[in-house]
């Protein structure tokens, strides 16, 4: 490849910039199938780190109140500080990967998890462990943003809803797979379980550091960059377009850290931000209400009793698969010729959470009141927290391709205050949870919950049907544009025709 880049110019677009050929071998998207999905599986374990380490600690409450001498309530701030630290990272790190690209921010960002995970693995006071579960907490939320920008680099639509299930799927897996392993860790370790589960975590951070310093570039402004200087290095004057741009960081933050919230309180973005809020609120409860249902109703041990998330993974790979599924389907009628390209609206991507709107509240309904009692067996709950989940992560799913689709190039401020909201929703969950379903029982605190899902669920055919006139209010949303320019010309070929 350098042997040709020095004995031939590099490709120019139509401004005299340096793009890609066509079929370029440099580009990331024309990179072999093995590496692609090598780099996307590195991706990946970056989110499952993240998300493991959210709730394990939800599983060692016994050995850090004994430890520390704190309250459950206290013990519980070590996964609300660490999601908090989730609402930082998106709004910090977003812009950092737009100037320096995303290799160098997952390297420094991850090295970062690593190093504040050993003053998590052995704190001096509790204090210290709360400092380094929010520092960890702001280190791993950049995965979490800019692992999806790494998979619109690498694959082009038709593969890219596959990549974006498996995202998603470790989003709600790693929460479900962390208080499971650090369970068994507290049964098997005892007052020092908590250090272990932290160790735990520690080791498979600093595994995937490994293959992290390996990750190439993938950003397409920042390779191209590279490309322009090593031509300029052969003796071509070329330059990359992002090399001209008269952009700065800090006109890069006063937009990052100013317009999520303006685009926040736009219509569908609220309403999305509400929903999503809610489902991930749900999910960090899951973390509370399990060890209840079954350790305490059941007298389950810590370990055994943390078992039953593996249900709600197994429920979250099934949505992804109809995910996946779906995404395949429609492609099909695209090569077809059922449907073109252009025809699709963005309300194209509803019927799922139309789905799994409906399917979230008859599971919320379903795991309360067979969890409630003792008789009834253990997996008929177990299934019913699977079924929710499947449905909750249908949900999360179609909403992000939905802003993605109605803001397109504000869809990065609209995931980064979506992204905020929501982490705020689930970092409250620890905090109110084991109380609510102590005093309304089991039954009673999950209908509430089933109750407000039944609310939600009229959002999506809300939006299923109303979506193009909203859109068309909205100044953050081009299709919105594309709509008012469509009836304008419209209006004007009825007046032409009514004149004839």
């Amino acid at each position: 490849m350098e042997a040709i880049s020095r004995t031939k110019p590099p490709f120019l677009n139509k401004d005299g910039y340096v793009d890609f050929a066509p079929d370029d071998p440099e580009n990331p998207m024309n990179w072999s199938m093995f590496r692609r999905s090598s780099i996307s599986v590195v991706a990946v374990l970056l989110v499952l780190n993240a998300t493991m380490a959210s709730s394990a600690p939800s599983a060692v409450t016994e050995s850090l109140n004994k430890h520390f001498n704190v309250s459950t309530e206290a013990s519980a701030l070590t996964v609300t500080l660490f999601l908090l630290g989730y609402c930082c990272g998106p709004l910090v790190f977003a812009p950092l990967s737009e100037f320096y690209g995303r290799r160098s921010i997952f390297i420094i960002t991850f090295a970062g998890y690593v190093s504040f995970g050993f003053l998590v693995a052995w704190p001096p006071n509790f204090a210290g462990l709360l400092v380094g579960r929010f520092l960890t907490g702001v280190f791993a939320s950049a995965p979490l943003s800019n692992a999806p920008g790494v998979l619109v680099d690498l694959w082009n639509p038709i593969h890219r809803a596959t990549a974006f299930a498996c995202f998603s799927t470790m989003v709600w897996i790693g929460p479900a797979v962390g208080p499971v392993v650090a369970g068994f860790l507290e049964l098997t370790k005892g007052d020092e379980g908590w250090r272990w589960a932290f160790w735990m975590l520690l080791w498979f951070g600093s595994f995937t550091m490994l293959l992290v310093i390996t990750l190439p570039e993938t950003y397409p402004p920042i390779v191209l960059m590279q490309k322009a200087k090593r031509a300029r290095q052969n003796g071509f004057d070329v330059r990359a377009q992002i090399e001209d741009s008269d952009r700065t960081l800090a006109a890069a933050y006063k937009v990052a850290l100013t317009r999520p919230w303006i685009i926040l309180f736009d219509t569908i973005s609220l309403l999305c931000a509400v929903y999503l809020s809610v489902v991930y609120m749900l999910l960090y409860m899951l973390f509370s209400i399990y060890p209840l249902v079954f350790q305490q109703m059941r007298g389950w041990n810590v370990g055994v009793g943390e078992l039953p998330l593996l249900g709600t993974a197994v429920g979250a790979a099934c949505g992804g698969i109809v995910v996946a599924v779906d995404a395949r389907i429609r492609q099909k009628r695209i090569e077809s010729g059922k449907v073109k390209m252009g025809d699709l609206r963005p309300e194209d991507r509803l019927p799922i959470a139309m789905v799994g709107g409906i399917g979230f509240f008859i599971g919320m309904f379903w795991l309360a009141w067979s969890a409630n009692y003792t008789s009834v067996h253990w997996i008929v709950p177990t299934i019913g927290g699977g079924f929710l989940s499947a449905n909750m992560l249908l949900v999360f799913v179609a909403y992000f391709n939905y802003l993605v689709d109605v803001y397109l190039v504000y869809s990065a401020s609209a995931i980064a205050a979506n992204t905020v909201v929501r982490s705020a929703g689930g970092a409250a969950a620890p905090l109110f949870t084991r109380q609510m379903f102590s005093a309304m029982g089991v039954g009673g605190g999950g209908s509430l919950v089933g109750g407000v899902g039944v609310l939600l669920a009229i959002i999506p055919f809300l939006f299923y049907k109303y979506g193009p006139k909203i859109r068309a209010k909205s100044k953050f949303s081009p299709t919105g544009e594309k709509i008012c320019a469509s009836r304008l010309r419209t209006g004007r070929a009825k007046l032409e025709s009514s004149d004839v």
